[in-house]
């Protein structure tokens, strides 16, 4: 295997409906600044990995509406760096995308494979992760996930089981289970023995090509029969064809639970997948004296654990007895509701997308 710099992935193709309605269809929440840095979370994603690894070798996939988005944020890549999808069909066909693409220029390549939209803390301890799984995966034909260490029983999230002998931090995987019900997430947390899926990979290309040959065979049989066309002006057309092919379905359930060189690396670092407003609340620092985050012109009164956010200046919102709740004001949606009502936000979304107008979304 080659020593030099990994490659590097980003996902940036969701519509974050449980931003909504911040998070818009035209211009979902990885274009965002949700955490108040003057910088959205992909290119906060992107100058992370430029720690790294070198920017030629960082590579964006999203959705074909979203491609001139992603250059605008990003101008350091080149056309041939942004992955335009024709369509949404998770996350195998995604990574499918870009691992044959990559092995197609080098065949010898390391891959990190993650999300656009994460939030990361104590960023030393997570390169310390990272290159413990680089090395892993130059070295063997590892296909390795890094494993949150649980704070609480959280049900929003996916676990991994593990096993307790490890090879240089690398722990063999024995299961994973999706976003558990409260009692068993408890489980979970007391046994010791499960960590948080934090939807971060790290393998070769050859290892993960080889495991979409085995477990999703017609995706693999699909981009290796294009595989000329990738850097070339037919691209496009051979990755619509390829799409039409493919099932909609995530590298976790295609992949993940199927195989068997499947390992998890131990992670501390401060994690968050920012997949809710409860937890961009959370991940907020500056809140004031009743424990609010306040991102709006606002008179507050017995109001406490609240977040009141508004993307309208003149707007002036004024409210009282309220205790973790969210106020959302955006354009020409209002959003007032428990910051405990993430489940909800799809249902908002579906039921305004049937009974209200789309332009809302």
């Amino acid at each position: 295997m080659s020593s030099t710099s990994p490659y590097v992935v980003i996902m940036a193709g969701g519509i974050g409906s449980r931003f909504w309605p911040y998070s818009r269809n035209s211009h979902p929440k990885q274009f965002m600044d949700i955490l108040g840095t003057g910088k959205s979370l992909l290119r906060m994603t992107f100058e992370r990995f430029t720690q790294t690894t070198s920017p030629d070798r960082i590579y964006v996939v999203t959705n074909s509406e979203y491609s001139a988005l992603v250059q605008e944020h990003l101008p350091e890549l080149s056309t041939a760096q942004i992955l335009s999808e024709p369509v949404r069909r998770n996350t195998a066909p995604c990574i499918a995308y870009a691992s044959y693409k990559i092995a197609q220029q080098d065949p010898n390549a390391v891959m990190i494979v993650t999300p656009s939209d994460h939030y990361v803390g104590r960023e030393e301890r997570f390169f310390d992760s990272i290159n413990t799984a680089v090395s892993a995966a130059e070295s063997d034909q590892k296909l390795i996930t890094m494993g949150i260490q649980p704070t609480r029983p959280e049900t929003g999230y996916g676990y991994i089981q593990y096993l307790p002998d490890q090879d240089h931090g690398v722990h063999k995987v024995k299961t994973f289970t999706e976003k558990p019900q409260i009692d068993l997430a408890q489980k979970f947390l007391e046994s010791g023995d499960f960590v948080w899926n934090s939807g971060i990979f790290i393998w070769s290309v050859s290892a993960i090509n080889q495991a979409f040959g085995t477990f999703l065979p017609e995706i693999a049989e699909a981009f290796e029969d294009g595989k000329e066309a990738f850097y070339s002006d037919g691209e496009n057309e051979m990755v619509q064809k390829v799409y039409a092919l493919c099932k909609n379905i995530s590298i976790d359930y295609g992949v993940m639970e199927k195989a068997n060189n499947v390992f998890v690396v131990l992670a501390d670092f401060d994690w968050s997948d920012l997949g809710s407003w409860r937890s961009m609340y959370e991940q907020r620092p500056e809140k004031d004296e009743a424990n609010n985050v306040v991102d709006a012109n606002a008179l507050l009164y017995d109001t406490s654990n609240s977040l009141i956010m508004s993307q309208n200046p003149k707007r002036l919102i004024v409210a009282n007895g309220l205790k973790d709740f969210l106020v959302a004001d955006c354009d020409d949606v209002l959003v007032i509701c428990p910051l405990s009502a993430e489940a909800k936000f799809r249902d908002f979304v579906s039921d305004v997308k049937s009974t209200k107008s789309k332009e809302y979304l």
